[in-house]
């Protein structure tokens, strides 16, 4: 990296993240008292929080410009400083701290980064997306084996884990998506209705065919979607709110029907919300469940095509979420030369 490496720094408040950000050199150093130095060799994408952060939107996090970007990364240690212990040179490490992930180098505490078998770039889904929907289905869900599950943006990078581990449980997914192919990747994955809200009426197929029965619903997505959900849970039935693409604008939404009461008082049913950062206690169980998973092969890591290439493709990588296009996991791979 000749003594400096690169990362996207947000410089300024803007509607989009491409708007707000400038790619800057930042100068290579050697790790303090406790800390590592790790090549960053994928990242991974998060669009709308990205977005958010942008407009400095997001409230559970206080910026001061300029701030470093990206949450999300796999790499391998080079140099590793005093007081380290448990990780050596040529480790791979991923992390998921903000402004860890969209820079070519990262050099921060041990604590903030977790060793993984190998830097094939499964592991960053796996430790990043594939936790965040363990926990959100058994720590906030409370899922349990053959219950009927919901699940919105069933396709993307965190629902395609969601249908995953919802069917490995035997129970029966009806996944949201939209458009033909990503009903069939979703399909492929164990759902076992998938709704397309391209061509459905995803409350006119719960209200018919399953009216009262989501034992646990999985939504990111809020709007009709959510509505759909809330209207259909089962008696105890529990809604996981992970996201609201939906309020992308930032406004907080209006309440222009009844109030959840009416939805869940009589069914004893409730509505959780999941924000996975206030989760890290839960992180280390989930980890355990979902490698095993994934080692006897039952958990597959599925990411986005077309892939992304370099730091600069970052950008593009946050635009192609944002489309609502992608399918699985969106990646960077940051190795390609500048």
């Amino acid at each position: 990296m000749n003594g400096t490496y690169r990362a996207i720094r947000l410089e300024k408040t803007a509607p989009s993240f491409r708007e707000g950000c400038v790619i800057r050199d930042v100068p290579l150093t050697q790790p303090g008292d406790g800390q590592l130095r790790v090549r960053n060799l994928y990242c991974g994408i998060n669009g709308i929080f990205d977005t958010q952060i942008a407009r400095n939107s997001v409230d559970y996090v206080t910026i001061t410009l300029p701030t470093y970007t990206g949450v999300e990364a796999l790499g391998q240690v080079e140099a590793v400083g005093p007081g380290v212990t448990g990780l050596a040179v040529g480790d791979a490490v991923v992390t998921t701290r903000f402004t860890g992930g969209y820079r070519e180098a990262n050099i921060g505490p041990a604590g903030d980064f977790l060793k993984v078998p190998s830097t094939d770039p499964d592991w960053l889904a796996l430790c990043s997306t594939g936790v965040s929907a363990m926990v959100a289905l058994d720590v906030i869900g409370e899922l349990k084996a053959g219950e009927t599950v919901g699940i919105s943006a069933a396709a993307g990078g965190l629902g395609h884990f969601l249908v995953q581990i919802a069917a490995q449980r035997g129970c029966h997914v009806v996944a949201v998506c939209g458009g033909a192919q990503k009903a069939a990747f979703v399909r492929s994955l164990g759902a076992a209705r998938v709704i397309d809200y391209t061509a459905e009426d995803v409350r006119a197929v719960l209200d018919a065919d399953y009216h009262n029965a989501l034992d646990v619903a999985v939504d990111t997505v809020s709007g009709a979607i959510h509505d759909a959900f809330l209207a259909n849970l089962a008696n105890h039935g529990r809604l996981v709110v992970g996201g609201a693409a939906a309020d992308l604008n930032g406004k907080p939404e209006i309440v222009s029907g009844p109030r959840i009461a009416n939805a869940i008082y009589y069914k004893g049913a409730s509505v959780r919300g999941f924000m996975n950062g206030l989760m890290t206690a839960h992180w280390p169980a989930a980890r355990e469940k979902l490698f095993a998973l994934y080692n006897e092969g039952r958990i597959k890591v599925h990411f986005d095509d077309p892939r992304y290439h370099g730091l600069e493709s970052v950008f593009d990588g946050v635009e192609r979420l944002l489309s609502g296009a992608s399918s699985g996991k969106v990646i960077v791979d940051l190795e390609t030369a500048r």
